[in-house]
């Protein structure tokens, strides 16, 4: 199929920041698949308190939202193009924090979503700062 082959597609050389969000790609789209696999992952390693309702289907949603970004991140990275790596740490620096830490505070699974708070944010500074070198 002509999709498969875009996909698997090399682009010319790709830049350090192009490697690094791609790389950034596989860890999210890896935190995702984990969390849909085991949405118990957030009370085991995060130490979050149990489930009261439902909530191990939310997690397989922000499970999913992750693997959707990742999968973003992987082949926008790999695209080589600087325009996606300058998109993403806007939204990394602004927007991740500005909602995951008042949900956090909330009490809305506070340890997983301000290490995704604090961690996006630190990522994107990468990003920004490789981003800024020509090659």
């Amino acid at each position: 199929m002509s999709i498969v082959k875009d996909l698997l597609e090399k682009s010319t050389p790709l830049s350090a920041a192009s490697r690094y969000t791609a790389a950034n790609g596989i860890l999210y789209l890896g935190s995702g698949a984990l969390f849909i696999a085991w949405p118990g992952a957030i009370q085991t390693i995060f130490m979050d308190s149990d489930f009261a309702g439902r909530e191990e289907a939310l997690v397989r949603v922000v499970g999913m939202t992750l693997a959707v970004i990742g999968w973003l991140y992987l082949f926008g990275g790999r695209s080589g193009a600087r325009q996606f790596i300058a998109a993403s740490v806007f939204d990394r620096i602004v927007l991740v924090p500005a909602v995951l830490v008042p949900l956090a505070m909330a009490g809305v699974f506070p340890h997983v979503l301000m290490t995704f708070a604090i961690l996006d944010p630190l990522l994107g500074i990468g990003a920004w700062l490789l981003l800024g070198r020509k090659s």
